[in-house]
């Protein structure tokens, strides 16, 4: 083990026990204290699970974690004890993943736009690996870090068929002047990197985007500088409901990579999958600390007899996270039958993003009542405390024995028994199941209601 995580950063409970098992002993506790902030459950062997499927998927691809999707410790800590490296886009965040030990040749400084003042910190901590994409951020690396070695981050210009939305990185056009400028400053050159994001993970994206890359190694390599590391970004679905599974993506980049940067050609290949890591491991419990409700003239046909204003406790938007003072009394209650209302979910008053979801068709509920909202793992933890009305929500982190061996395994420590070997068979997570699934469709629904 390489003493990133132990037994003390999370509870180890045993195969079958589920998430319904683990928040109701929570809530009991919280019930017990009269304390109904929000908090999180997280299934770290959900992400082992998916450490081991990505590496059988993309056997030449080492992931890099974006620290930006997801920054808590126990996160941190395991991929750090499962080799991979990690995305930094400023200062806090390499200075995180630094703080437990990671060593400075697993960290990518991801951000295209730095502070002088961050590079400089980079510099002084070890961290060299660095994207860049104008001239602009070549000269202050230049002149505060020059012994980075820099990815030159090419843009959906130069792939057709990519997203629009790809705001960073430059054209074909514009490489062979940066390269040469790089030169010219003496600073180092050893790779390209783009993103497509979500939507450009599709077999002609992937290939027109490798292909290009190769067209600037090719530049590169003439110009002097020692090419040879390719970053294929992110855009891995955190999800099992998406349009493409894994390895049906991995497919079309190791054919990309095969035809392109072909095995024994000494480049090597990082990728940076954030959602595909912790969106499903998490899952968040919040408490209705208010409600408002409007009456309509008429009920539908459907039941619903009126429109209901709900503010949670704490509800995470893409970039904030806040907590609200404790609701009154009550704790749980069971989920409740018909009628359905048409609802709109808030998060506490105050805060920059309170307006979290409408159109929310659920059952009647009462201050006390607890949400849970699955797939939760990805941009829901703010990075900075700068960014919260409040303190954080808690992460509990939890791991079956068997995901616990898995990693035992996966560092070279042998299992002891025959039962141990054999168990790895079994899945690996906790067996996040939800119970009493509501028929919601929005993108931002509870998955259950105690």
């Amino acid at each position: 083990m390489n003493g990133y995580l132990n037994e003390s950063n999370f509870l180890m409970v045993e195969e079958g026990f589920t998430t319904r098992d683990l928040l109701e002993s929570l809530l009991g506790e919280l019930c017990q204290e009269s304390e109904q902030q929000a908090f999180f459950v997280a299934d770290l062997g959900d992400v082992v699970k998916k450490h081991l499927r990505f590496l059988k998927a993309l056997p030449r691809v080492k992931p890099y974690f974006p620290v930006k999707c997801n920054g808590s410790e126990g996160v941190i800590r395991l991929l750090a004890e499962l080799g991979a490296g990690f995305a930094c886009a400023n200062k806090a965040e390499i200075s995180r993943v630094q703080g437990i030990g990671v060593p400075a040749d697993r960290i990518f400084y991801s951000s295209p736009c730095k502070q002088v003042a961050h590079i400089r910190y980079a510099a002084t901590h070890g961290v060299r690996l660095m994207a860049f994409d104008n001239e602009v951020e070549l000269s202050k690396v230049a002149r505060s870090h020059p012994r980075a070695r820099l990815l030159l981050g090419i843009t959906a210009d130069s792939i057709p068929s990519a997203h629009p939305s790809m705001a960073f990185g430059t054209t074909l056009k514009s490489c062979r002047h940066l390269l040469e400028t790089a030169k010219e400053q003496a600073v180092e050159v050893v790779g390209i990197s783009f993103h497509l994001g979500s939507r450009g993970l599709e077999p002609q994206a992937l290939a027109q985007a490798v292909a290009a890359a190769q067209l600037v190694f090719d530049m590169g390599m003439e110009l002097g500088h020692h090419m040879h590391l390719l970053d294929i970004g992110g855009g891995f679905p955190g999800t099992e409901d998406t349009r493409a599974p894994l390895e049906e993506i991995a497919a079309g980049i190791n054919s990309a990579l095969d035809l392109y940067f072909p095995e024994g050609s000494g480049v090597d290949i990082i990728a940076r999958p954030g959602r595909y890591y912790v969106t499903s491991a998490f899952t968040l419990a919040v408490s209705i600390t208010a409600l408002e409700e409007t009456p309509v003239e008429q009920p539908g046909s459907d039941g619903r007899c009126d429109s209901r204003m709900l503010m949670a406790s704490t509800v995470p938007s893409a970039a904030s996270c806040s907590t609200a003072p404790a609701p009154g009394p009550g704790c749980t209650r069971p989920c409740p039958e018909h009628p359905w209302h048409s609802s709109s979910l808030r998060g506490p008053a105050g805060a920059g993003e309170d307006r979290i979801a409408e159109g929310l068709e659920l059952p009647l509920l009462h201050v006390g009542d607890w949400l849970l909202f699955g797939n939760m793992g990805a941009y829901s933890m703010p990075a900075s405390p700068l960014l919260t009305a409040g303190p954080k929500a808690h992460v509990t982190y939890a791991m079956s024995r068997t995901a616990w061996k898995a990693i035992q395994l996966f560092q070279g420590k042998p299992l002891q028994t025959e039962d141990e070997r054999e168990s790895l068979c079994t899945p690996l997570s906790c067996g996040w199941e939800m119970a009493e699934t509501l028929c919601v469709t929005p993108v931002f629904a509870p998955a259950g209601i105690i």
